[in-house]
């Protein structure tokens, strides 16, 4: 079994990775594989609408001068997905959502390929705007027909600085809590 996260936060290992980091602990206590792709340092771009990937059903996006369709082939070859993004003007970060349009089109130009696979949204915060942000990434599993791992609370760390977000002790308690259901959801599944 495996996990692939992305982290869309434009810092590299900042709050929302110290989050995904930690249900990866749990992950792993139970034998899954987990695999995190920072797109921090990357120059991503929304769709462009061109519908390529309705014509083409590659599985792949046109768009080829980036590391997107690396992510989709991730996130095919993967059982469970992970989004997690900062909360910038409440809403996920420009990266995250140029990912989620892109993989979301070829998604469902290749009849829903990631149709049953397990999803979970971690949002990193400051103070406000976080359930909007966690909304977001949610459409792309509901949409996508996933099935959305819960945890104690939502899948939210509050901190701004790199770091803080280790001392939200509910945040990170929830963390553990997603990586836990998550790890005890894929062993079902199997």
């Amino acid at each position: 079994m495996k996990v692939v996260a992305f982290n869309g936060s434009a810092r590299k290992d900042g709050n929302t990775a110290i989050l995904i980091k930690e249900v990866f602990k749990e992950l792993e206590k139970e034998g899954i594989k987990a695999e995190m792709v920072q797109l921090a340092g990357h120059k991503l771009q929304g769709c462009i609408a061109c519908y390529k990937c309705f014509s083409q059903k590659n599985k792949k996006c046109v768009i080829t001068d980036d590391i997107v369709n690396d992510c989709i082939a991730k996130m095919d070859a993967a059982d469970a997905i992970i989004l997690g993004s900062p909360t910038y003007f409440a809403d996920c970060s420009a990266l995250m959502h140029a990912l989620i349009e892109r993989a979301g089109m070829v998604n469902r130009a290749n009849g829903d390929m990631f149709k049953r696979k397990l999803g979970a949204a971690i949002v990193a915060v400051r103070r406000a705007g976080a359930i909007h942000a966690f909304s977001s990434l949610n459409h792309f599993f509901t949409i996508g027909q996933m099935i959305i791992v819960g945890s104690s609370y939502w899948n939210i760390g509050v901190g701004r600085e790199p770091g803080q977000v280790e001392s939200d002790e509910e945040g990170m308690t929830t963390m553990v809590n997603l990586g836990k259901n998550m790890a005890w959801a894929l062993k079902k599944l199997a």
